[in-house]
């Protein structure tokens, strides 16, 4: 990693599930330049329940800041150097706090938590026929535990902290941009309360199309559009740091981690795709300026709005709610490995899962079942199965999982594609990356620098009007060399397999009958006239 002084820096928050970073990258070269990377704790409070700390997030962001400023000027480099920074970030997790202390109402609530499959069923009962796709055509997505709404509809419901900060009029919520954005810009002291269309299209209170809150949608929710924040393009100044090192530096781009990744990997074109291997797994498939609305179970959003005057291109998306997440309980639950990437090689030592196969329904499906009741199974175990065969059929259920997505993908879009392009952690894994293009049966693409959601995030910002270090319209981002993963067995292996596969999610689906264990609910407060 290397610098020179007469090229602007750009800098990226990346504050993930996992973890928070901050990312330097040249603005010539998209060279990565120095980072530094913090983890993040979960809390599990009850059976399906994930939470996290907000005030930790944002500790963990500011420290991350900080070292990597201090890694900057052990290579002859200043804060002076860095035009400006972005801030990608995980999306559905739903935050709550007071306006006038700074301090959050409740531990921010995880996009994979649980707690709410009874909350979807009380707005179920609102829909016509209990159809979970009533909301699509307003907001573009499904009535299911996954989005912010139903997130914020329990906050609204179960804590006293928050219904009386909103009869206060104290309350503001955000997706964690919007909580970053916030502190990083003032806080009390005359902070931004933003997201942008990204953020705000995970919400399910954003019409997908008119990107503004939605009056039908935050009444059948039944919450206040006072809470909400303003709703801003993915790549403009939004304000600039008023605290810590970055003080001054412009805040010039926002968007969601699945969107910041496409961007990075420059799918500006209508019908390019990439996949990002992370805690989950998301496909995202570029649909150009106009929604389409799926009917195999896939999500519409918003890709990117880079820049206020800028179209609004849409996405087709799929999301897989655990694959690096299943490692990971490899790892902290059996023990079966003592880091994540040991997985790849006792996966390596075994040349097939000889009839074993894993569903990692841990917080049930997302696309294309959207059943909050399906639940992880291993099946297909005999005397001869081994922690090896279990390694590998956890790798191959990330690849079985995509390639549900991928031919919903090719239904709704009608041009099946030919190739793949993959960011994310998991992606180092190499094994992974050739099951996965054998079980696809097309190419899959890795770009050898792998920190495409921080670059896309970056891009955004660097691309901002009064920044304009970048020209991302004339693709004025250096290109990125890439390892191609070809198909290495018969269509025919690939497709028995896959039909195994499938038994195997047939037997995960509607194993809980009500969800995970909820806490009392308080009396609900109608915030509307």
């Amino acid at each position: 990693m290397a610098a020179r002084g007469d090229v602007d820096l750009v800098g990226a928050v990346d504050q993930g599930t996992s973890s928070s970073r901050f990312l330097i990258f040249n603005s010539r070269t998209a060279e990565l330049v120095t980072y530094h990377q913090t983890e993040i704790r979960h809390f599990y409070p009850r059976e399906g329940w994930v939470e996290v700390d907000p005030l930790e997030i944002l500790e963990s962001v500011n420290t991350c800041i900080n070292s990597a400023i201090k890694n900057l000027a052990e290579l002859g480099r200043g804060i002076a150097d860095i035009r400006c920074i972005g801030i990608t970030n995980q999306r559905e997790t739903t935050l709550v706090w007071d306006k006038l202390t700074g301090e959050p109402l409740h531990n921010a609530i995880v996009w994979l938590d649980l707690r709410t499959s009874s909350t979807v069923k009380k707005l179920l009962q609102k829909a016509p026929q209990q159809d979970k796709d009533y909301l699509r055509p307003y907001c573009g997505l499904p009535i299911t535990t996954y989005f912010s709404a139903v997130k914020l509809c329990w906050l609204l419901e179960n804590s006293e902290k928050v219904q009386e900060a909103i009869r206060d009029g104290r309350c503001l919520f955000g997706t964690v941009d919007s909580w970053l954005l916030w502190n990083l810009t003032g806080g009390t002291k005359g902070g931004c309360h933003m997201t942008d269309v990204t953020n705000a299209s995970r919400t399910m209170l954003m019409n997908i199309n008119t990107l503004c809150w939605d009056d039908f949608l935050c009444s059948f929710f039944d919450i206040p559009k006072s809470i909400l924040p303003e709703i801003r393009s993915s790549s403009e100044i939004y304000g600039k740091v008023a605290i810590g090192s970055l003080t001054g530096v412009p805040i010039s781009g926002i968007l969601g981690d699945q969107q910041a990744a496409l961007v990075g990997q420059t799918c500006f074109r209508l019908g390019q795709a990439k996949n990002t291997y992370g805690t989950g797994c998301f496909l995202l498939y570029n649909t150009g300026t106009q929604p389409v609305e799926s009917k195999t179970g896939l999500l519409t959003t918003v890709a990117y709005k880079l820049g206020p005057n800028k179209p609004t291109v849409y996405a087709l998306e799929g999301a897989i709610a655990v694959t690096g997440a299943c490692v990971r309980w490899l790892r902290d639950n059996l023990g079966i490995i003592s880091s994540s990437a040991e997985v790849e090689t006792l996966a390596q030592q075994v040349d097939g899962t000889h009839g074993c196969y894993f569903v990692p329904a841990f917080s049930g499906l997302f696309c294309p079942y959207w059943q909050d009741s399906a639940r992880g199974i291993i099946c297909g175990l005999s005397q001869f199965t081994t922690k090896h065969h279990i390694a590998r059929a956890a790798l191959e259920a990330v690849c079985f999982q995509t390639k549900e997505l991928l031919e919903a993908m090719n239904q709704d879009s009608g041009i099946p594609l030919t190739s793949l392009q993959v960011d994310g952690g998991m992606t180092a894994n190499s094994l992974l990356m050739q099951l996965q293009a054998d079980i696809l049966q097309i190419r899959v693409v890795r770009p050898s620098m792998p920190e495409t959601t921080a670059l896309g995030a970056a891009m955004a910002a660097g691309f901002a009007d009064g920044i304009q270090v970048w020209d991302l319209v004339k693709g004025d981002v250096a290109k990125i060399t890439t390892d191609v993963f070809y198909p290495s067995i018969p269509s025919s292996e690939c497709e028995a397999k896959y039909k195994r596969w499938k038994m195997a999610v047939e037997k995960s689906l509607n194993w809980e009958d009500n969800g995970p264990p909820e806490a009392p609910t308080c009396k609900m407060t109608s915030w509307h006239a």
